[in-house]
This record gives structure tokens, C-alpha cells and sequence, in this order.
């Protein structure tokens, strides 16, 4: 047998894994090479946290802003943000579990969502990161163009600042306070993010209870206001921009599943493999002597 006519060896796993999956370092299905992504994500929140603090000295223009849209809101007849937070100081431990889910939710259930959608959806992984990022931008944008003090700053509004009352508190004096400009509570991405994950899990999931996502929505919506770190103007701007996000942003279609390619009439099959039940031979084909033996004759 020459060399040309000898099979070629299988792949083995080492220099599988060593080979690129694709363009740019793309593995199969769409996910990324990790360490690429992890330092992306890295980078772009950098970016992020360095562009809010840009707004933090501009806090004559922030609390302008805010009694702005607090009369906005009045005039559009808005609920009262005060009716929520209401109910919600009927009980102290609610209220310990509100300024919880703000606290602690927001940051890790992202996080987790990304590393599901990476391993889980790779194909809509790059779909999912392209919408944040662009959601993300543009609230960057927004925070440096309309810096807002949160309605717990705004004496009007007769509101309290719940954490700071009752704990725990993730802000401290914004005079003081380096490491989160106050000052940008518009839009809200508390809310913008918590959409991103519901809108995501119901577009990846197959079951018919994905669309109890939905509650992590509406319960980050009900736990920024009742604890006055929003307004409802900051969530329904959040959510217009991620309507233009996902719009322009589309989600990739489903993959198919590949087919073989279809097998010539009359191929000599490999030994021992059987005609499927619902093969049909082609017209003139003669059947192989083990087919002959194992059809039975008819009279």
C-alpha cells in the first residue's frame, strides 16, 4: 500500500486542543478563548467604573436634575415612588432583604448568567456580551451627560435611604465615597442588567417556566425604588435603550443540525451493515449474495 493510499490518523486530543477553533480564537459554537474574555470584561469595567467617576463633582447639576425628574414624573402621573417604599417599611425584615438584593444580587447574578450563557449557549454568548456592552455604553453616556442625585438624596421626595437607616449599605458619604459616583442614577443599571438576564435565559431556555425570569425583573424594579436608589424614569429609559440594543443587536438563529452527506445508490457497504427497514433500493440495483440469503423467497 503507498503512502497515498494509507488512511489518515485520527487527531489526537492534545493537538486538538492546541489547534484554533476558529477566527479571532473562537472555539466551536461561538465561545471565545477564556482568558481573551476574562481580560475584555476586565477592561470594559474598568472603563466603565473610571467614566462614572468623571461625573462625580457635578453635584449642583445632579440634584437640578433630580427635582427635574421628580416633577416629570408627577406630571406624567407616575406612581409615587414614596407609596412603594411605604409598603415596603412595614417590615424591617423586608426591608433587610431589600437592601440585600440591591447589595448583593446585582454584580454576582450577572456574572453567574455569563458564565452559564459561556458554557451552557455558546452560540449566543457574543449576542448576549454585545447587548450588555452596548447597554452599558450607553447608560455611560447618559451618566456623564445627566448626572442625577437618587431620590434618597433629595429631600422633596420625602423618601429615606433605607440602607443607610437599616443596613447594609454598599455607598458611604458621597463626599467621601472614591470607588462609586452616586451621582449617576441615570439610567438604572440594576435594572437594565436584570432585563438582560431574563431576556437572555428566555431566549436560550426550552422550558416553559423560563419566563418565571421575568420575577427577577420586576423584583430588582420593586427593590431600586422602594429603597429610593431610583426613580421610575431611570428603569423605563434603561429599558428604551435595551429595545434599540436588542433591535439593532439581533440574537443568532438556531443551529441546525448538520446532515451527512447522502450515500450513492448502489455504495458497497461496509461488512455486516444492514439495509435500514426503510432504505428502498434503487430500481436495477442487484442485491448483495447476504442479501439474497437473508430475503425470503416468495412464491
Amino acid at each position: 500500500m503507498s503512502l497515498l493510499e494509507q488512511p489518515s490518523r485520527p487527531v489526537s486530543s492534545f493537538a486538538r486542543l492546541r489547534r484554533p477553533g476558529g477566527p479571532g480564537g473562537a472555539r466551536p459554537g461561538g465561545r471565545p478563548r477564556p482568558v481573551r474574555e476574562l481580560l475584555l470584561i476586565g477592561v470594559l469595567f474598568t472603563v466603565y467604573k473610571l467614566g462614572r467617576l468623571l461625573a462625580n463633582d457635578r453635584v449642583g447639576e445632579a440634584f437640578g436634575n433630580a427635582r427635574r425628574i421628580w416633577d416629570v414624573e408627577r406630571a406624567l402621573d407616575l406612581p409615587n415612588e414614596l407609596h412603594l417604599q411605604h409598603g415596603l417599611l412595614h417590615s424591617q425584615f423586608l426591608v433587610h432583604v431589600a437592601n440585600c438584593y440591591y447589595a448583593y444580587v446585582h454584580f454576582p447574578a450577572m456574572a453567574l448568567f455569563l458564565l452559564w450563557i459561556y458554557l451552557r449557549r455558546p452560540a449566543h454568548y457574543r449576542w448576549i456580551r454585545r447587548v450588555l456592552v452596548a447597554l452599558t455604553a450607553g447608560a455611560l453616556a447618559l451618566h456623564l451627560l445627566v448626572p442625577l442625585a437618587p431620590p434618597r438624596m433629595l429631600p422633596a421626595t420625602g423618601l429615606i435611604d433605607t440602607a443607610a437607616r437599616f443596613g447594609p449599605s454598599v455607598y458611604g458619604s458621597p463626599q467621601h465615597d472614591t470607588m462609586a459616583n452616586q451621582y449617576a442614577a441615570m439610567p438604572s443599571l440594576h435594572i437594565g442588567w436584570a432585563a438582560i438576564i431574563a431576556i437572555g435565559l428566555i431566549v436560550t431556555c426550552r422550558t416553559r417556566w423560563r419566563w418565571l425570569w421575568l420575577a427577577h425583573l420586576a423584583a430588582t424594579v420593586a427593590v431600586v425604588v422602594s429603597t429610593a436608589n431610583h426613580y421610575w424614569m431611570d428603569g423605563i429609559v434603561v429599558l428604551a435603550l435595551l429595545a434599540v440594543a436588542v433591535l439593532l443587536l439581533r440574537p443568532p438563529a438556531a443551529a441546525l443540525p448538520a446532515a451527512g452527506p447522502p450515500r450513492a445508490p448502489g455504495k458497497a457497504r461496509a461488512r455486516g451493515e444492514k439495509r435500514a427497514p426503510d432504505e428502498t433500493r434503487v430500481p436495477g440495483e442487484t442485491p448483495s449474495a447476504g442479501e439474497a440469503r437473508a430475503e425470503p423467497e416468495t412464491s
